[in-house]
């Protein structure tokens, strides 16, 4: 499989207007123009980099690598990694197909090098190497046509939960970027995605337009961790107190 093959433009996914926010698609849009440049109309601002966005704009496999990065780390950090990957394996594009057959050790190494491609490089390395192993024993290394023949949302959504790196979160979240970025919405795509499918919402990478935009998910990134970490805290003071209680109740 060539490069080209894998790394079909995310735009030629396309069901509709990716500007316009609806709850459901046809599929292929019927009146695009099969001569047109299939990324035009795309235009993402998730990793804040022009020549990093541009390539999770037009390639599948960039986009389901970045969402896999996108854990522990800041998410313009992530969403650069496919771009600087490319880089670093002399192409433009990423190849599920020769990710795959790399050599573990420098696969790894392209990872470490400096920058680091992530906070904890060789794991992700791992991780990114058995996605792409996955997609070309699944899918003939087209990463696009995980979403492309997609009857419903929850079709889609199993899909991506099938995914090596990929759990119910991280797959709800991706959903929601589909549908709401590049305009590939099957039948209840909403709801499927969750909270994260809701419009005019700012909890994931699937509502980032721009500074501002990323600024409000990063706030209520931080809002919901702390909310998890103070829920936690009383659970266990809970605990402890009936512990506590429950030792110093005499025994008959």
């Amino acid at each position: 499989m060539t490069r080209s093959d894998s790394g079909k433009e995310l735009g030629q996914e396309l069901g509709t207007d990716p500007g316009a926010d609806p709850d459901t698609s046809p599929g292929a849009n019927p009146g695009a123009d099969p001569g047109a440049n299939p990324g035009e109309g795309v235009t993402l601002r998730i990793a804040q980099q022009p020549e990093a966005d541009e390539l999770l704009a037009r390639s599948p496999l960039a986009a389901l690598v970045g969402m896999l990065l996108d854990q522990q780390v800041p998410m313009e950090w992530a969403f650069t990694g496919p771009y600087t990957l490319a880089g670093r394996m002399g192409a433009d594009d990423l190849d599920a197909a020769e990710i795959a057959a790399y050599d573990p050790d420098a696969f790894t190494a392209l990872f470490t090098a400096k920058p680091a491609l992530h906070r904890y490089p060789g794991s992700m390395a791992q991780r990114v190497q058995q996605l792409c192993q996955y997609l070309v024993a699944e899918y003939d290394g087209d990463a696009g046509a995980v979403w492309r023949d997609a009857g419903t949302g929850e079709e889609l959504l199993r899909r991506l939960k099938a995914l090596p790196g990929y759990g119910a979160q991280k797959a709800q979240i991706f959903l929601a970027l589909l549908g709401k970025r590049f305009g590939v919405r099957p039948t209840g795509w909403r709801a499927a995605a969750g909270p994260y499918g809701e419009a005019g919402s700012h909890r994931s990478v699937a509502d980032i337009t721009g500074p501002e935009s990323l600024a409000e998910v990063r706030a209520y990134k931080q809002e919901a961790k702390a909310a998890a970490k103070a829920a936690a805290t009383a659970a266990k003071s809970a605990k402890a107190s009936k512990a506590s209680k429950s030792s110093n109740t005499p025994k008959e």
